[in-house]
């Protein structure tokens, strides 16, 4: 009797407990459903996070419980600290915005800037597309052969804001002594890209993954050159092109004066550790936490979609998944740093060098529309190698047609166009098309 009525209490609770799970799911499914989703993208368009981001855009939807719609919006500003605060400060809390961070996004509030207005351990994080190795190159023009090549000679450096494109440079002058120069205020690394295939800067410092895309034909005529490795370990295809790893040049004799050898090495690996988790995504602190539940499982259930994977491929993106929870243990291992170490790292972030802030000029490119992507947002004009692509804002990017308003869909193949932009495969400030 006593076993019997042990089972049937076990019976019920068990039938509670799977209750309560599928009217929570329930209670999820019925709140996501009709829902339009915005993803908060913390960089401007074109470049690596804003790539990852308008992936998870077009495949999260079809994993998250009621299949809601997801659009996305580009946020740029202080190297993506604009776009953090404002999902963690402006933004409903109700599971309905996702930022596609930065992830300099976890280390500079523990650094004690004042720009940030969050915690970076109090988000809720959904996980990572990839684990970023960094890598710092120089065009061929500059003279530059190998890393050593640094400490000889200035060199200018292009930058985008507080990232990877100023702080390894900032790193580099104030830890190691190299010459470097840096010029800021480039919206994107594509224009960066730009200015040095034009020989108006030498080089960039920058995620390996975005760096190998964007520079591919100059790496393919060979006319830039990776210097070094920044990350823990060895990247497959950098270490294939012999890049040596950073930790090679961390010595006595590369150090800039008054500066400890112990130190920088912690001051560098703090500064790799953040990469791990390359392309991060997360929610704000106060969301229900049934619903980030579920969005951390969509987010892992869309990285084994065979269909999302293609698209990845289609890219040229590789996928190297870091949950949510992983994330969450790296930033406690940053925190756990003594806070005078971590002080004097954020003293480091800053360039102590030469800075020139970069005025871009707009040029103008005409020729008949051959080719339009993704409903207007890619568009490209000419014939041959004389072909030039726009990117297209639905926002920033202001569109005429025969002298009146119109929308990037409205724009068609054979009609002729102007591009006012920063050069091919940058975004349009302006299309006149007649």
């Amino acid at each position: 009797m006593f076993k019997l009525k042990m089972l049937t209490s076990a019976v019920i609770a068990a039938t509670v407990s799977l209750s309560a799970v599928a009217v929570s799911a329930d209670e999820v499914s019925d709140f996501y459903k009709g829902k339009r989703l915005k993803i908060i993208i913390g960089s401007g368009p074109g470049g690596g996070y804003d790539t990852y981001a308008r992936l998870v855009e077009r495949h999260m939807g079809r994993h998250i419980p009621g299949n809601p719609s997801i659009i996305s919006q580009n946020m740029t500003g202080a190297g993506g600290i604009i776009a953090t605060n404002f999902v963690v400060n402006v933004a409903p809390k109700n599971g309905t915005i996702i930022g596609g961070l930065q992830r300099s996004a976890a280390l500079v509030p523990l650094l004690g800037a004042k720009g940030p207005k969050y915690k970076a351990e109090e988000l809720n994080w959904l996980g990572s597309l990839a684990k970023e190795a960094g890598v710092c190159a120089l065009s061929t023009n500059s003279g530059a052969k190998g890393f050593d090549d640094i400490f000889k000679k200035r060199y200018t450096m292009g930058g985008t804001g507080p990232n990877s494109t100023e702080f390894w440079p900032a790193l580099f002058r104030n830890l190691m002594a190299a010459d470097f120069k840096l010029i800021r205020g480039y919206p994107s690394t594509p224009q960066v890209h730009l200015a040095i295939e034009r020989n108006e800067l030498d080089g960039v410092c920058q995620s390996w993954a975005s760096f190998s895309k964007q520079a591919k034909a100059m790496l393919d005529k060979k006319t830039i050159t990776p210097l070094v490795q920044v990350s823990l370990h060895p990247d497959t295809e950098m270490t294939k092109l012999g890049v040596p790893m950073l930790q090679e040049f961390l010595t006595k004799d590369n150090l800039a004066k008054g500066q400890n050898l112990e130190d920088v090495k912690l001051f560098f690996r703090l500064t790799v550790i953040p990469p791990l988790m390359g392309r991060p995504f997360a929610m704000a602190p106060g969301v229900p936490k049934a619903r980030v539940a579920a969005m951390k499982k969509a987010f892992i259930d869309m990285t084994k979609d065979p269909v999302f994977l293609k698209d990845a491929k289609r890219l040229k993106r590789d996928i190297e998944v870091v949950d949510g929870n992983e994330i969450q243990k790296i930033i406690a291992d940053i925190a756990r740093t003594p806070k005078d170490k971590l002080a004097a790292l954020n003293a480091h972030f800053k360039f102590k060098g030469p800075v020139e802030k970069v005025v871009l000029k707009v040029v103008v490119d005409s020729g008949s529309v051959t080719k339009i992507k993704r409903g207007g947002r890619r568009i490209t004009i000419g014939k041959g190698k004389a072909k030039r692509t726009a990117k297209v804002s639905g926002k920033k990017t202001k569109i005429t047609i025969a002298g009146a308003k119109a929308k990037r869909k409205a724009i068609k193949v054979g009609m002729n166009c102007d591009f006012h932009y920063y050069g091919n495969k940058t975004t349009a400030k302006k299309i006149v098309c007649k």
